[in-house]
């Protein structure tokens, strides 16, 4: 069975989420790319220890922005344990319980 009711903590936690995913990994890893000669994660030094190469964005930022995104599910997981749902009929009334009468 599918539900279909997304609220608004379902639509921004998606967005966020996913937003910070593909910054992270996606547009980053272009960016790498499209600059120039492949790197390492790590600066490259020479014998004399001077830093010859590093990556263009730093890893430590794109691995905020992936931790970011998994912390944005986290709270939205937490939040939906936390909030009661209230569910709704198949006409798309909210369900209402009765209870049967003495």
């Amino acid at each position: 069975m599918q539900s279909n009711d997304v609220d608004l903590a379902d639509r921004l936690a998606i967005a966020l989420s996913g937003g910070l995913l593909l910054l992270g990994v996606v547009v980053t890893g272009l960016i790498e790319t499209l600059d120039g000669a492949p790197r390492g994660a790590a600066p490259v030094t020479n014998d004399a220890g001077e830093v010859i190469a590093q990556p263009t964005i730093d890893p430590n930022i794109r691995t905020a922005l992936v931790v970011a995104a998994l912390l944005v599910l986290l709270v939205y997981a937490l939040y939906r344990v936390a909030v009661p749902h209230v569910g709704t009929t198949k006409s798309g009334e909210p369900a209402t319980e009765s209870y049967p009468s003495d």
